[in-house]
């Protein structure tokens, strides 16, 4: 499965900058829904009010699923690799 990539970050309350990538199957990259998934992903993580917009959630490139984010994809739409202040 070609997936596309997309880099996110995102001011949290408390100042930090949350950073993490949004995976979603290539075919599939409307950037309203990838927001969507975004803004899903950070209210589960507890954090409100916060804003995301394409300016934070930007299309970087494509590659292939490894089995576990496809797994994710096939089960909610969409995966999240998780690199800073996701905590």
């Amino acid at each position: 499965m070609q997936i596309a990539v997309f880099d996110t970050y995102v001011r949290r309350p408390d100042g930090r900058t949350m950073h993490f990538d949004i995976l979603v199957p290539n075919a599939g990259r409307d950037p309203a829904i990838v927001v969507a998934h975004g803004r899903s992903y950070v209210a589960s993580k507890g954090i409100t009010g916060e804003s995301l917009t394409t300016a934070e959630c930007r299309f970087c490139h494509i590659e292939h699923a490894s089995t576990a984010v496809q797994r994710d994809i096939e089960r909610t739409g969409f995966s999240i690799l998780e690199f800073e202040h996701c905590d």
